[in-house]
């Protein structure tokens, strides 16, 4: 909402409705390429492949990719998968790097996909599938909101480290100048830390559930130079 303040007072423009539009791992990019939005704000990785059809403003979260349990599986990393079944959240890059760690690891791991993460976590709770690999954030909120969340344990081991950032159309050059101005002044002002505290380590209405998740090291360090060059 930051950023649409920004908006409005670079098109002078206080008037400047917004109109929410819930979009799933699937249909995000294609959303935002046919002009059904102007900007996805979600838990999007800033892959090298997604680069070649839209732009990324500079990351304002860094996650990890690791895997979710149930409390009573044997399961503590990657190699403890062979023969199990996977949920992953179609569209996601956690598809994309698990289908190329089966084939590469030779685990013959069975890979089901859920239409939204939602979808995924209920798997993993039925017992449909051993393991949910997924953002980790992602899988924190998740078992934060269940039933029971003393049932599910996360792996220590991260997988892959996920840059999430605002996805906005390719070449719009104006349009993600003031975006990327907005973000960078979010973060030099320090306004960046209260909102982090608002949303991981307080209690979120209307559940008053509480991530506990400490800003890592790696997104306090790239908040002293923020940019949105990421490495291929």
């Amino acid at each position: 909402m930051k950023v649409v303040e920004a908006i409005r007072r670079e098109l002078k423009r206080p008037d400047l409705a917004v109109k929410f539009t819930p979009v799933t791992s699937a249909s995000r990019q294609q959303a935002l390429i046919s002009g059904d939005i102007d900007l996805e704000c979600g838990s999007t990785t800033a892959t090298a492949e997604r680069r070649k059809i839209v732009s990324f403003t500079i990351p304002t979260f860094f996650a990890a990719t690791r895997l979710m349990t149930r409390e009573t599986s044997a399961i503590k990393s990657i190699y403890d998968l062979a023969g199990k079944t996977v949920v992953t959240t179609k569209g996601t890059s956690s598809e994309k790097f698990f289908n190329e760690l089966n084939l590469a690891r030779s685990l013959r791991t069975a890979l089901v996909l859920g239409k939204d993460h939602a979808e995924s976590f209920s798997t993993l709770e039925a017992g449909k599938a051993d393991a949910f690999i997924m953002d980790d954030v992602l899988l924190y909120s998740l078992r934060a909101a269940s039933k029971d969340p003393a049932k599910y344990v996360i792996t220590r081991d991260a997988l892959t480290v996920e840059p999430l950032s605002l996805m906005l159309r390719k070449d719009d050059w104006a349009f993600k100048k003031v975006v990327d101005n907005e973000v960078i002044r979010i973060i030099l002002q320090g306004e960046i830390n209260a909102i982090y505290r608002k949303w991981f380590e307080s209690p979120i209405p209307p559940q008053q559930i509480n991530l506990n998740l400490p800003m890592s090291y790696m997104l306090r360090d790239s908040f002293k130079v923020p940019t949105d060059w990421i490495p291929e």
